[in-house]
């Protein structure tokens, strides 16, 4: 990857694809120096919501900043309270911190007061 001229836009071809778990990264696409973020803020920002993957801005050549849209935020940050919530769970699990499902129903009462409730077929 070089670069023309420095402080200019980078003269980059279509870098490598890095791949997470579940979108690839494109280094020419998904990286911008803050010079270029200054200069096209605006067309920039309005960008975000259609770009498929965060924009990593760089000073002086490393990583500084993630951007990314509101409605990608919010997805990671539901996901990675989903992820926190299910080790949680799995670590009560393995300390036998459970209850079974008679005292799961009693506690659930005591909280939300009764719910009717269907019989279980089997």
């Amino acid at each position: 990857m070089s670069k023309a001229t420095f402080g200019t836009k980078a003269a980059e071809s279509k870098g490598p694809r890095y791949t997470t778990a579940t979108r690839s990264f494109q280094v020419a696409e998904d990286i911008m120096p803050i010079a270029e973020l200054k200069a096209n803020l605006s067309a920039t920002i309005r960008g975000l919501e259609t770009r498929p993957r965060p924009l990593v801005i760089t000073l002086n050549g490393k990583p500084a900043a993630v951007v990314m849209s509101p409605r990608e935020f919010d997805r990671l940050t539901d996901e990675q309270r989903f992820v926190a919530a299910v080790h949680a769970g799995l670590a009560d699990g393995e300390a036998g911190r459970v209850i079974d499902d008679d005292e799961l129903g009693r506690q659930l009462d005591r909280r939300y007061g009764r719910l009717p409730r269907k019989p279980i077929v089997k």
